[in-house]
């Protein structure tokens, strides 16, 4: 007769995942897209922030998601598991995400804060890194230093950037304004890289890879 005994079921393998955090509406949505597809109990969540020298960015999380309090979303993210879980955590993520910019204190620790309330069992840190001539190479050479597996970050679509991108897959122009830095973190990073754009407040996801373009994820 055959062995019938069996060992432990294995455990799903942790991964790091970088979600690129910035004050804007583009950054928020790739934070939604990472809590609601990307991120699994077991991984690692790396918010990165990559210093430079912006403006104000207190207005753009609060005009990008206004919507119910935190209050009501917890409620709504403790629900019975299943087909309704993610759209449980999007709508907590987009609730706590109104937040953002609208009280006092560091916007990469409301960004942690979002995380920790709607995927509670995922370890979370954050990291601010100074960028030393272009940002998309500081990135590129932290992610290496971490080893993470994925990168998201927030992609603001226009026409000059996708044929540019497209075309220099080598990213010669990466100090271009031509070549943004979601397009070029996609052509380049050794890990997979997911540019993310918000179709509305319920029309899903465009998500772009380096073997996927303008793929559309319904919410």
């Amino acid at each position: 007769m055959g062995d019938s005994r069996r060992g432990p079921p294995s455990t799903p393998q942790s991964r790091k995942i970088m979600v690129i955090a910035d004050p804007t509406r583009e950054s928020a949505a790739a934070l939604q897209y990472a809590l609601s597809h990307a991120v699994l109990e077991q991984d690692e969540l790396i918010l990165v922030h990559v210093e430079n020298n912006g403006g104000s960015w207190k207005n753009a999380f609060s005009s990008f998601l206004r919507l119910p309090s935190s209050s009501s979303s917890s409620s709504n993210n403790a629900s019975s598991p299943g087909a309704n879980a993610n759209v449980n955590i999007t709508n907590t993520t987009s609730s706590l995400a109104s937040e953002i910019g609208q009280a006092e204190g560091n916007f990469l620790e409301q960004m942690k804060r979002i995380c920790e309330i709607a995927q509670p069992k995922v370890r979370v840190h954050t990291e601010c890194i100074t960028m030393d001539g272009v940002k998309a190479t500081a990135i590129l050479l932290h992610g290496d230093k971490l080893g993470v597996e994925v990168i998201i970050i927030g992609q603001r679509r226009t026409i000059s950037s996708s044929l540019l991108g497209s075309r220099r897959p080598g990213g010669s122009l990466i100090g271009s304004k031509g070549i943004d830095t979601a397009e070029y973190l996609i052509e380049n990073s050794k890990c997979t890289c997911v540019g993310v754009q918000k179709k509305g407040q319920n029309g899903g996801y465009v998500l772009n890879t380096k073997t996927h373009k303008n793929f559309w994820l319904l919410a």
